[in-house]
C-alpha cells in the first residue's frame, strides 16, 4: 500500500487542491490519512479507485 502526497494526488487526478478539499467536504472523494502533526497523504488504491468509478460513470 502507498501513500500519495497531495502534488500527486492532484497530478493523478487532474484536480486542484481546492477541488479535492471541497469534494472531501462533499464526501465525494477520499479522505485523507493523517502521517503526523502537519503532514497528511492519501491511500494510493483509494485515489485509483475514485478515478475508475469516475471512468466508469462515462461509459
Amino acid at each position: 500500500m502507498k501513500i500519495l502526497r497531495l502534488n500527486a494526488v492532484m497530478e493523478m487526478t487532474g484536480l486542484p487542491r481546492s477541488t479535492i478539499y471541497l469534494y472531501m467536504k462533499q464526501q465525494a472523494f477520499p479522505l485523507q490519512v493523517k502521517l503526523g502533526v502537519r503532514s497528511v497523504g492519501w491511500l494510493e488504491e483509494e485515489i485509483c479507485s475514485w478515478i475508475e468509478e469516475r471512468r466508469c460513470e462515462r461509459a
